[in-house]
């Protein structure tokens, strides 16, 4: 099962990459061995209009391109559902061992998401009440990703 990131902006050199790309590299090469196949991120641009909700729509849209079908779509939101760090491992475990393709995680722009990704999602996730930069949720879902890897695997990175 491949798992992408896909989020709303795009980082620039420097210390957010760099924790993003380390995780990101983390998952990808422990994940291998659990039959998780890749670990990607994929950036799109913010959408320029000048309306909140034509911003949304655009970025939704862009966000959802080129899904594989079989796709499981998790939005990030303050609004989802919270889960454990061994929850979300449980989830991720549960899809992989249904043979869904790919799970994709949504972050989106300054002003959320557009009601077709809220439409599309499969699950609405919370990293908690607080709202964040789409740099520092993309950082904190990475290793959300990386951490549910090494719980599954048994590695003693996440303690209990």
């Amino acid at each position: 099962m491949r798992i992408v990131v896909s989020a709303v902006g795009r980082l620039k050199a420097g210390a957010e990459r760099d924790l993003c790309d380390r995780y990101r590299d983390r998952a990808d090469k422990a994940g291998r061995a659990l039959g998780f196949t890749a670990v990607d991120t994929r950036e799109t641009a913010e959408s320029r209009a000048s309306r909140t909700e034509q911003r949304g729509s655009e970025e939704a849209t862009a966000l959802l391109s080129n899904l594989p079908e079989g796709t499981f779509v998790v939005a990030l939101d303050e609004t989802g559902k919270t889960m454990t760090s061994r929850a979300f491992a449980d989830r991720l475990s549960g899809l992989r061992d249904r043979s869904i393709p790919e799970v994709r995680f949504l972050i989106g722009g300054a002003d959320g998401h557009g009601d077709a990704a809220r439409q599309r999602a499969d699950l609405m996730l919370s990293l908690g009440p607080m709202t964040y930069p789409h740099q520092i949720a993309r950082a904190l879902i990475l290793e959300q990703v990386y951490r549910a890897i090494t719980i599954l695997a048994g590695h003693p990175y996440h303690r209990d």
